[in-house]
């Protein structure tokens, strides 16, 4: 996934692959990411200790602030908001929308974002925080101890307290002081993420939404092909601004196929933009950024006649599952098979299969059609806390969690060098991989036996 995503981020724009047969789709063997900063964990760098109540146990634990590596170049912080998860070891990070996140079913989602925009590391003056909550004396490891208990609050649900004083007048000072505050935009995101029609037309329009002041469109390597990324009057395009509208230009006459192409930039990510793993790793929220790479990719698919279709994927915490829409911009039916069960896209029209997704399981859907058809979506549903995942201060996640007398494992890194006690840091075991085996297996077993169809109707060019 690292060489992947290295290989996007140089490229800019790129058509990906050579043009092939009728009605053929670039495999998207990538996990599903619908745009903006891709990481990687670096560990708990900044911390002190919190105590959990849960179950009639104590249980000290870590609590503090996370670092990951962007993909391309910068630097995140960020936050825990799935205490009882533990986080795996060089885990693979991407910008994720609330909804797609425990946050989207979260009442008091808006309260973490308050907190971290008034609290360290964003407030990096610890004396004007200190004064301000009056807490007396922080330091960079109690602030951020106590910003990350007052977010374990509302983001889990549990009865937690930082051990320092001073850390746990500020988490009560948080928790106390926080109003709901809007969900912050995605750093950069291409809609729609795939789209398609005849050649000899421009595919489009694929709207570009950025905190950036400018982005980079770079043009087609396959420059003998014709196809051109343009605006709406066929002007080529080696920049982008926030909505502004890119368009495939397929020359008349070009071989029925496929490309994508790759926005980038570089920006601040907006705190408190949520971060799924592309593992089974406990979900992050962003506390702080450096100018970092972002990027979002879209893909094309023509032909002369015909089906045509345009296939994405985003999960769907609200119904449990992966969303598949397929639209058709060709003038023929376009039947494709998921899980073993077929379906007809009208021309023109568009549709939509859920494809239900236990929690916490790995899912591998692939998409299937006529001519070689083929489009793979990765990625694992992580979409609850184990506790309510509502929101508000103290409960009980009712979760079995380590007691005080016995040994935690290493605090830095993330990794799982010790036994399973410190809730919000420990890494992954040997039997990982056998878990996410078992996972998949499960999904193909048991993915077609149920799906949630409606149809669409087609959308409108500028949408």
């Amino acid at each position: 996934m690292a060489r992947l995503a290295a290989s996007v981020v140089a490229s800019g724009l790129v058509l990906a692959g050579a043009f092939v047969g009728a009605g053929s789709a670039v495999a998207d063997e990538a996990p599903q990411h619908q745009g903006g900063a891709a990481a990687v964990l670096d560990g708990l760098k900044t911390y002190d200790r919190a105590v959990l109540h849960e179950g009639g146990r104590n249980q000290q634990l870590p609590a503090g602030v996370f670092e990951m590596t962007v993909d391309g170049g910068g630097k995140l912080k960020t936050y825990c908001i799935d205490i009882h998860n533990p986080t795996q070891d060089r885990a693979k990070y991407l910008e994720t929308p609330w909804g797609q996140t425990s946050l989207g079913a979260n009442k008091n989602a808006g309260k973490i974002r308050w907190i971290l925009e008034h609290s360290y590391p964003k407030v990096d003056n610890l004396a004007a925080l200190a004064e301000e909550a009056g807490t007396g004396p922080l330091t960079e490891k109690t602030a951020a101890a106590g910003t990350q208990v007052a977010i374990w609050r509302y983001s889990d649900n549990v009865d937690v307290e930082a051990s320092d004083a001073a850390a746990e007048k500020l988490a009560d000072w948080l928790e106390k002081s926080a109003v709901d505050q809007a969900e912050p935009k995605a750093s950069l995101v291409l809609d729609p993420a795939a789209v398609s029609g005849k050649s000899g037309r421009r595919l489009g329009p694929i709207t570009v939404h950025t905190n950036a002041g400018q982005a980079t469109v770079t043009p087609p390597v396959d420059a003998a092909s014709g196809v051109k990324v343009t605006d709406k009057s066929g002007k080529p395009l080696t920049s982008a601004v926030n909505g502004g509208e890119l368009y495939f230009d397929v020359p008349a006459g070009t071989a029925d196929g496929s490309a994508s192409l790759t926005v980038q930039a570089t920006t601040s990510v907006p705190v408190g933009r949520a971060f799924a793993s592309a593992t089974k790793s406990q979900t992050m929220i962003l506390a702080g950024s450096s100018d970092s790479t972002v990027s979002a990719t879209a893909t094309a698919t023509w032909a002369k006649q015909g089906a045509i279709p345009a296939v994405s994927a985003e999960k769907n915490c609200a119904k449990g599952g992966v969303d598949v829409t397929a639209s058709n911009k060709g003038d023929e039916a376009f039947t494709f098979e998921l899980a073993g069960k077929e379906y007809t896209v009208e021309a023109g029209k568009s549709e939509t299969v859920t494809v239900p997704v236990a929690e916490d399981q790995a899912y591998d859907i692939t998409v299937t059609g006529p001519g070689g058809f083929s489009k793979t979506f990765k990625g694992v549903l992580d979409c609850k806390t184990s506790s309510s995942g509502t929101g508000g201060a103290g409960g009980n996640g009712g979760h079995e969690t380590q007691t005080e007398g016995q040994p935690a494992p290493a605090t830095s890194g993330g990794g799982s060098t010790g036994s399973a006690g410190d809730l919000a840091e420990t890494g992954g075991s040997s039997a990982t991989p056998v878990i996410a085996g078992v996972a998949i297996a499960l999904v193909v077993v048991g993915g077609g036996a149920v799906f949630l169809l409606r149809k669409r109707k087609a959308q409108p060019s500028a949408q």
